[in-house]
């Protein structure tokens, strides 16, 4: 009986078997850094509010991570009994409605220009965009505030200092 090395399965079980004998030339590799830890849930929110020395970020436990909405309205309702201040008058109203656009969070809040300095402006914008990040958002997003009284600064796209 003589054996044909020339037919077709031969031809294609001979490199198969010498590829599994042989390995398929990967290697293992050492731990490598994939980037950012993933988000998930968290015991609570990061809130930012000032002190002498400029804004502060406060970890508010709420037992979830929460929405830019939620994260923004708990930030309304004042620092409470801490040692840090608000540049934020306060508000009986707290809700505020949030629009997320590739680039932009768009926040409408329950309050005029003249109720945040300027440092306010700034505790809203790094607690919204915290809140983003924090929710697998992009750190890139800026933030717009639209006021209950149209304003010039209603048109202006934030980031938060702390992170520029």
């Amino acid at each position: 009986m003589r054996s044909d090395f020339s037919s077709p399965v031969v031809c294609v079980l001979v490199p198969v078997l010498l590829a599994a004998v042989m390995g398929c030339g990967v290697r293992p590799s050492g731990v490598s850094d994939a980037g950012e830890a993933p988000t998930g849930v968290a015991p609570g929110m990061t809130l930012y509010f000032v002190d002498e020395d400029g804004l502060r970020p406060q970890f508010r436990r709420t037992e979830r991570l929460g929405t830019v909405s939620d994260a923004v309205s708990l930030l309304l309702s004042g620092p409470g009994d801490s040692e840090v201040r608000t540049e934020i008058a306060p508000t009986p109203v707290t809700s505020v409605e949030v629009t997320t656009h590739p680039e932009t969070i768009e926040l409408r809040v329950p309050l005029d220009i003249e109720d945040v300095t300027p440092l306010g402006i700034d505790q809203i914008v790094c607690t919204a965009r915290t809140s983003h990040v924090q929710n697998g958002g992009s750190d890139r997003t800026r933030v717009r505030i639209r006021f209950v009284q149209f304003t010039p600064e209603s048109e202006v796209h934030r980031t938060c200092p702390l992170y520029e």
